[in-house]
């Protein structure tokens, strides 16, 4: 395998280690093949909000497993896990279930582009969306990591339509739709990037996308595949009151499996094939396993306490790396249960500033941790995520770590 990993972040290349290579893991702790166990705030990137190992998700997968783990034909299950978001989220009367992220995001834009006769897209800078080729422009996430603003292989035409604007700069989307008019089909927005680090949208942005995209007749995508159940029940869209043309889903939404969706207005979804003419297709997409999981931990979020316990969590936990972090310029940010540590002076806001906080010193704060038991991501630019399962013990032990951590990586110069 290039790098002896299926996904370039799991290198640990950024921070200068060797990557740990996982066993097992159950609750909020990982255990690798040295049998070594480490508190763990990557979560898989995102879908573990229950923590490893769930038993009612567990269950939900055997039975599951049971009945048959792929038909490429309908299920009931398909049709279980799709109400269950359509009941949830405003603005989606229709969803099509996808296998992945990038998936559910090429497919909206081209949902979007098709709608609207119009082929420019609109992103941000450190905004990522998946590995499609129009999307590999100024990317976040791994691209960040490594250097590289885009990767090779793309030809310069595909990447023609794509648009680039600063997160978080009302101002700027308003002057590349001014400069565009009637050419821009969609923007795709992160309502709160996940791929730069944590960065929470100004008061405002999201609204002013919101009456910027209607005032240019240009489609709204919210890219929730991180932030989708994570943040809420009803998302970043519901937290912030900003209903987008389409959502894209994905970690939460599968419980963990290989899952994803796109979805939007009855209108707008009834052109995807085989009622209208976009076409989109996956055999493995809605597969009995995924349904199965995203079933058992959608009903669970809903029906529970969960997301008032993360909120208590990560109010506690960040509030302990604050202190933890003494004179140490360091910004601890946090939406909900997603947060990033950036050594940096001042609040980061945008990939910009994001690039320009001092990754020598979280390499050393990274190593740090892994040495005295806890697995934040190997980068700078992906959060941390928090489950239910992590209890003040392992919070304690977190911030403990995370004194001596800051203060090795203070030394740094």
């Amino acid at each position: 395998m290039p790098g002896g990993v299926s996904s370039p972040v799991r290198a640990f290349k950024a921070v200068g280690r060797n990557p740990i290579t996982v066993c097992s893991g159950q609750g909020p702790i990982v255990t690798d093949v040295d049998g070594n166990d480490y508190i763990d705030y990557v979560g898989s990137y995102g879908p573990l909000l229950l923590g490893h190992g769930a038993e009612i998700v567990a269950s939900a997968l055997a039975d599951a497993v049971a009945d048959g783990w792929t038909f490429g034909m309908p299920t009931e299950r398909e049709t279980t896990l799709a109400r269950l978001v359509v009941e949830a989220i405003d603005g989606v009367e229709l969803v099509r279930f996808v296998n992945s992220g990038t998936e559910a995001v090429m497919s909206a834009i081209r949902l979007a582009r098709a709608s609207t006769g119009k082929d420019k897209l609109i992103k941000c800078t450190g905004c990522y969306h998946g590995h499609a080729d129009s999307l590999l422009v100024q990317a976040g996430s791994g691209a960040t990591t490594f250097g590289t603003a885009s990767s090779p292989g793309v030809p310069r035409p595909v990447t023609a339509d794509t648009l680039l604007v600063p997160y978080n700069d009302l101002a700027q989307v308003r002057v590349v739709m001014e400069e565009h008019r009637g050419q821009v089909a969609a923007m795709v927005v992160e309502p709160i990037a996940g791929n730069m680090g944590c960065v929470p949208p100004h008061d405002g942005y999201l609204e002013g996308l919101r009456q910027l995209c209607d005032c240019h007749e240009v489609a709204l995508i919210f890219d929730e595949v991180m932030t989708g159940f994570r943040i809420g029940y009803t998302g970043a869209q519901g937290r912030f009151m900003v209903t987008p043309d389409l959502t894209c889903f994905g970690k939460v939404l599968g419980g963990g499996l290989p899952c994803a969706a796109y979805g939007g207005g009855e209108t707008l979804m009834r052109q995807v094939a085989p009622d209208g003419p976009v076409y989109q297709a996956g055999t493995l997409s809605g597969n009995p396993l995924a349904m199965a999981a995203g079933i058992a931990m959608l009903r669970t979020l809903r029906d529970t306490d969960a997301y008032e316990r993360l909120e208590c969590i990560g109010a506690a936990l960040v509030s302990g790396l604050r202190k933890a972090a003494g004179p140490l310029a360091v910004q601890v940010q946090r939406v909900g249960s997603m947060l990033s540590v950036f050594f940096s002076d001042t609040p980061v806001t945008c990939y910009e500033q994001a690039i320009a906080t001092q990754t020598n010193r979280f390499s050393v704060f990274f190593g740090q941790m892994l040495d005295a038991g806890v697995m934040i991501p190997p980068s700078p630019f992906e959060c941390w995520f928090i489950s239910t399962t992590h209890d003040s013990l392992c919070l304690e032990r977190t911030i403990n770590a995370a004194e001596h951590a800051f203060r090795a990586a203070g030394e740094v110069t």
